[in-house]
């Protein structure tokens, strides 16, 4: 399915604007925080797209000056062979959208990832902690802002 069809099936759930994500690859749809759940839902239920499987979910920290960041998340069909890619922004202080997890089981570990990494919070996640760095940790190695510590449990960090 062409990523213009698909645009129109998701624009049926959303309250607000989705917009075509112009040269990306996969094709993506940029869609309102508020409307994700939905959008995930009908990808994955409506017989003509059928989105089984969620292969990344990924944060992009767009810097201080943007004051927002991005969750990426690819799709993948495999009975249609078709992968797509959902786009949504999120403000940057106070980051938080709503867990997909409850849709694709693979969202659990990935939605972990961008929470240890970038430090965006997934509603109603079944068990949001970190995952690839220890629980005392000192913020998010991958915001733009994030400072080393000196010393983690006694041991120099910078070197």
């Amino acid at each position: 399915m062409e990523i213009e069809k698909i645009n129109r099936l998701i624009s049926q759930v959303c309250r607000r604007e989705c917009v075509i994500v112009q040269n990306a690859s996969p094709p993506g749809v940029i869609v309102d925080a508020t409307d994700l759940v939905s959008v995930c839902l009908e990808l994955h239920q409506n017989p003509a797209t059928f989105f089984d499987s969620l292969s990344c979910v990924t944060g992009i920290d767009n810097g201080l000056e943007a004051k927002t960041m991005e969750v990426l998340y690819h799709l993948y069909s495999i009975p249609f062979h078709t992968s797509m890619m959902l786009k949504t922004i999120v403000p940057r202080e106070n980051s938080e959208i709503d867990s997909v997890s409850h849709i694709w089981k693979s969202a659990n570990w990935l939605e972990r990832e961008v929470y240890d990494m970038f430090g965006i919070k997934f509603k109603n996640h079944p068990d949001l902690r970190r995952i690839l760095m220890p629980n005392d940790w000192e913020g998010h190695p991958l915001r733009k802002d994030y400072q080393h510590q000196e010393l983690y449990r006694n041991i120099k960090v910078k070197y």
